[in-house]
């Protein structure tokens, strides 16, 4: 099939299923007000997704098209259901009033979906940082004859991962016969086009809500909030442009440049000499990754000085780099998450009697459950953030209705909504927590590494400047009343962090003595005794007085914006929540998540704060995103005169630093040799004789492979990444991060073992142990082991052969 073809088939079944699941958005979600259309797509692939794997796992489906259409049918009869409930003819009426609405979102998902289809076809390669990893998995589930999918690189093993994203492209795949190879690139464009919707469907929903008159300038405005999710950068983009102008350099007398503004940035490269002429385009422009800076601008140091680099990327760099892995994958499912909370906020699925101990209908609940809970099986970090934005939204919404107004009753919804919803998650997932292995170990205070101002700046500022904007604007129409008391509320959470990090600290190193977590705060930072850590840490925290300053004003002001609305529900019981205060409160919680690294991270196998930074960051832009399209939109309706051009110079400038990183980047991935045609297939970088030994093994009977060992992110395991039948072993260092370390890292030795000796009987021992039927002899296992291939030859029938790679079956016993 053509990419043409497989495209195309591939747009009109998420397009048939988002038109299926149409009376259970309508159901669910009657508080939006488009219904819940923009999440159409997410929302199906998810539950038919969920109804497959669930039943798969229990071996009532296959993995085939029979058990895919199975699952098929069930949504199909969930949806029956959902229309059999709602009066005749009501949806028909509500679609046809509704037009204008359903084409500019399929408009918006067309625009996106053709943009990173076009994009992925000109830089298709799956080659490079995690993409091999991420399409192992397809494949593997692709291969799978059932659930839970084996791992590709660990034969023997099930999947320990949360791979729910990578098995709705699977599934989609396997329905329409296409190849892993494609659906990857297939998969990243409808990613990114789901995202586009919903984004645009979110913030219509906030818009409508806010000013119900203006539904139409509603639908223009909207726009923004895809473009300032999935296109726009961070302001780095523009500093690359500054540095290849040579802007603030200084020549001295005897030749040599220096500047003082490029040091105190302190952004790793951007602090070296420029040494080319100056141009308009950024260092290395179209012969090296000159974006990646973008995405590891936060620059931490050790406890000696050296340099730590963490990663702060956001969606445009993820779409830039081409990875389709679970952070970039749940960012549709996010948003239908956080349209469930804004449904709830609204007044979505409330009773009068409780069940469960929350004024929510049991549908609205199980919606809630199986989107937080399938939030963890595609992207872990998700579920505690977006339980969170729930409850948060049920408690607002009971501050505003209910006779009780105590706060103490509104932390009583909150926790119960969390409980509720996490803990019902887990149970609907059940299956994947049990067989689930992670690699953290505990929490561990950050002492040494507060954020500088001038890279939070960096990262944040084109979200951050419409965001305070906004939000001091709804000050104002509140008289700043209570801001300086909100402020100070600020510096005194900031503070109760600090000496608890402190506490925390104390506790590890004198109480957990001697335990691996107590000897980690001092042996893993470097530190030679406490008290020497803890002066480093106050000297630290004093010179990036930008960092802590800067949370502190957001924490305030947000703060005190959210509980502004609980002060006046005291006034005016029973009333409807204020528009804003659930944008609030997505405002809140992306503050929330860039102060907690601040403090405390996740201790894992990097023993950084490298991947909290990471995880914590990315949900903050998504969520700063929405607030940011939805302020500026209301900025442009509300603000007059004088404020009001200031405000849009502003705006205009930042937003435009923004977007300089897409404007260079997209074009960078996009440029292509003229002679290279435009493709989807992933594979055709690989070697010709390479690619027709995976051609021959994808038609083979399924069994254990074996291939040369090496290191991650390297060519190696590509036999098993591009078949998905499980390999021996594949990447070590990630088999370690998926399983906390306990891994049979002897089959490394075994494996050379195999290629290097003479000895038939120690080879055939090894064969029987991991049970191999395919031997892989090919140029990397040439060049990494003395291949003995006598032994082979002598008694293994030749099943494939080529110039450079040939395939030993061993027979079946």
């Amino acid at each position: 099939m053509s990419d043409v073809l497989n495209a195309l088939s591939w747009y009109v079944l998420l397009a048939a299923l988002s038109w299926l699941a149409l009376p259970l958005a309508y159901r669910l979600l009657p508080a939006l007000p488009e219904r819940g259309y923009a999440f159409l797509r997410p929302l199906a692939l998810l539950l038919w997704g969920y109804a497959f794997w669930l039943l798969s796992s229990f071996g009532l489906l296959a993995n085939n098209a029979a058990g895919l259409l199975t699952a098929l049918v069930l949504l199909a009869g969930l949806s029956v259901w959902a229309l059999r409930s709602l009066p005749a003819g009501q949806l028909g009426a509500w679609l046809r009033g509704q037009r204008s609405q359903i084409l500019a979102t399929e408009l918006v998902f067309a625009l996106a979906f053709l943009f990173m289809l076009w994009l992925r076809a000109s830089n298709p390669d799956i080659v490079n940082t995690e993409k091999p990893m991420e399409l192992a998995f397809i494949n593997a589930i692709l291969q799978s004859p059932g659930m839970p999918p084996h791992d590709p690189w660990l034969s023997g093993y099930a999947i320990s991962y949360y791979y729910f994203g990578y098995l709705m492209i699977a599934m989609l795949a396997k329905l329409l016969g296409i190849s892993g190879v494609v659906a990857f690139n297939l998969g990243l464009a409808s990613v990114f086009a789901m995202a586009a919707a919903a984004a645009y469907g979110l913030v219509f929903n906030l818009l409508a809500a806010y000013r119900p008159a203006l539904v139409r300038t509603a639908r223009w405005l909207a726009g923004l909030a895809p473009l300032l999710m999935l296109v726009m950068g961070n302001a780095e983009g523009l500093l690359e442009i500054m540095h290849a102008r040579h802007w603030f350099w200084q020549t001295d007398a005897a030749g040599e440049r220096s500047s003082a503004v490029w040091t105190w940035l302190d952004v790793k490269e951007l602090v070296n000499r420029p040494t080319s002429e100056p141009r308009w385009q950024p260092r290395g422009f179209d012969s090296y990754w000159w974006w990646w800076r973008a995405s590891r601008v936060i620059n931490d140091r050790t406890f000696e000085g050296g340099e730590q680099e963490l990663i702060d990327e956001f969606p445009a760099f993820s779409f830039v780099l081409g990875d389709l892995h679970p952070h970039v994958l749940s960012i549709p499912f996010v948003l239908l998450a956080v349209g469930a909370a804004h449904n709830v906020y609204l007044g979505g699925g409330e009773r009068k009697r409780p069940w469960l101990g929350l004024q929510l209908e049991p549908s609205t609940l199980a919606l809630a459950a199986l989107v937080i809970g399938a939030l963890a099986f595609v992207n872990i970090w998700d579920l505690p953030i977006y339980a969170i934005v729930f409850a948060g939204a049920y408690a607002l919404r009971r501050a505003a209705r209910a006779q009780d107004t105590h706060w103490r009753a509104r932390v009583d919804d909150f926790v119960r909504a969390v409980l509720t919803v996490g803990v019902g998650g887990v149970l609907l997932f059940l299956p994947f927590f049990i067989g689930f292995t992670s690699q953290a170990g505990g929490f561990l205070p950050n002492l040494i590494n507060p954020t500088r101002g001038t890279h939070f700046w960096i990262m944040f500022a084109p979200l951050l400047v419409p965001v305070l904007l906004w939000a001091l604007w709804q000050w104002k129409q509140r008289g700043f009343s209570g801001l300086a008391k909100a402020l100070m509320y600020g510096l005194g959470f900031v503070l109760a962090l600090w000496l608890g990090s402190l506490a925390l600290s104390w506790i590890y190193a004198q109480l957990l003595a001697g335990t691996p977590l107590g000897g980690a705060i001092l042996s893993g930072i470097g530190a030679p005794d406490l008290s020497t850590l803890l002066a480093e840490s106050l000297r630290r925290r004093v010179a990036a007085a930008g960092g802590w300053l800067t949370l502190i004003m957001l924490l305030g002001v947000l703060g005190g914006l959210l509980a502004k609305p609980h002060a006046e529900a005291k006034a005016k019981p029973q009333s409807q929540p204020t528009a804003g205060g659930f944008v609030v409160l997505l405002a809140l919680v992306a503050a929330l998540l860039v102060t907690a690294p601040e403090f405390i991270y996740l201790r894992d196998q990097f023993g950084t704060r490298m991947n909290t930074v990471f995880k914590f960051y990315y949900q903050a832009w998504l969520l700063w995103s929405v607030v940011a399209a939805f302020g500026i939109s209301v900025l442009m309706l509300e603000l007059r005169g004088a404020v009001r051009a200031a405000a849009a110079a502003l705006l205009v400038l930042v937003l435009g630093a923004g977007f300089v990183y897409p404007v260079y980047g997209f074009a960078d991935i996009a440029s292509r040799p003229p002679e290279r045609a435009l493709t989807l297939d992933g594979s055709l970088y690989l070697p010709a004789d390479a690619r027709d030994a995976i051609a021959w093994l994808h038609g083979a009977e399924p069994g254990v492979l074996v291939e040369a060992v090496g290191g991650s992110y390297s060519a190696y395991a590509r036999y098993a990444t591009f078949t998905g039948l499980p390999g021996v072993m594949g990447w070590p260092g990630h088999e370690g991060q998926w399983r906390g370390g306990q891994v049979d890292y002897d089959r490394i030795g075994a494996i050379e073992t195999l290629y290097a000796t003479g000895d038939w009987v120690t080879a055939s021992e090894i064969l029987q142990r991991y049970n191999i039927r395919y031997i892989i002899v090919g140029d990397l296992e040439r060049m990494s082991y003395p291949v003995n291939e006598g032994k082979f030859q002598a008694r293994l029938p030749i099943v494939f052969q080529n110039s450079s790679v040939t395939i030993y079956a061993v027979p079946s016993r």
